[in-house]
């Protein structure tokens, strides 16, 4: 090919070239999953319940504490099961009125919406895996628990009720 002419059709093959990668790098992404690597509990603390009239107690937990905004917006997402004396416990650095989903949670759970003076404000009982309705507190809590569906009914937990927790040494 003459110079002169690979000059004046320079532009039209870095076009054509161009179009190809844009063509090639074009492929359909991969569908996402739920099919993540197994998230594994690990304790940070431990929670008492206690009944507000009598002070007994009602039950005593394991918990992961989930304070930072990641951890907050990740909470049991993709968790596969969750023993029966196991919990996260979220942490707001103020009270104020708070709403949660269900989107990407494979495990029902029941959801203690909980003052900043440790009394449950209400409770939203077995919330349904992958439900991405929102789920509100009925008032300004400053913690949140999430247990496994149907524990507040079985440890006959009520609004009022208390909570104490302690974070690992």
């Amino acid at each position: 090919m003459p110079a002169d002419l690979f000059f004046r059709l320079r532009p039209a093959f870095l076009l054509g070239a161009l179009l190809l990668l844009g063509i090639a790098g074009c492929r359909e992404a991969p569908k996402s999953s739920l099919e993540t690597e197994s998230v594994t509990f690990t304790r940070e603390g431990t929670l008492s319940l206690y009944r507000a009239q009598s002070d007994s107690l009602l039950a005593r937990l394991d918990i992961e504490i989930a304070e930072s905004e990641y951890e907050t917006q990740t909470g049991l997402m993709y968790r596969k099961s969750m023993e029966d004396r196991q919990g996260m416990l979220f942490i707001f650095p103020t009270e104020e009125r708070h709403s949660f989903y269900m989107k990407n949670t494979l495990i029902s759970l029941d959801i203690l919406f909980i003052r900043g003076d440790g009394s449950v404000a209400n409770i939203a009982r077995n919330a349904h895996p992958l439900d991405e309705a929102g789920i509100p507190s009925a008032g300004p809590v400053r913690y949140v628990l999430e247990i496994n569906a149907g524990l507040s009914d079985r440890w006959g937990l009520k609004e009022g009720d208390r909570m104490e927790f302690e974070r690992n040494p």
